[in-house]
């Protein structure tokens, strides 16, 4: 099983900036793609992704953050951050880490963490 922890949200001004971060751990073999997604409170809205990055760095963000966040690794660490910056109103969500396809003792499938809520204020 692998356990992911996220930390670092809270409530910050329009034009701020945040980092989140997300330690995994348990028995892990190897992680792979780790991302970020996020879901708004308004109704119907659907999870999606912010951010991603894979085992070798190479990254994907959602065309709203591109230029405003930055995801990054620690393989060492098995933590992978978000730096959210410049962040508006509508960024404002429950955001959630995710390792996906990560390998422990019990074989590879999805992983999610509890979610951090990010408020901006205008």
């Amino acid at each position: 099983q692998v356990q992911l922890v996220e930390s670092g949200g809270g409530l910050v001004q329009a034009g701020g900036s945040l980092r989140l971060s997300c330690a995994a751990s348990g028995s892990i073999f190897s992680l792979n793609t780790m991302g970020w997604y996020r879901q708004a409170p308004a109704p119907g809205k659907q999870r999606e992704l912010v951010a991603a990055i894979n085992s070798g760095g190479s990254t994907n963000y959602a065309d709203s953050v591109k230029g405003r966040f930055t995801i990054s690794r620690d393989n060492a660490k098995n933590t992978v951050y978000l730096q959210m910056n410049s962040l508006k109103p509508e960024d404002a969500a429950v955001y959630y880490c995710a390792a996906l396809k990560a390998c422990s003792y019990s074989g590879c499938r999805d992983y999610w963490g509890q979610g951090t809520q990010v408020t901006v204020s205008s």
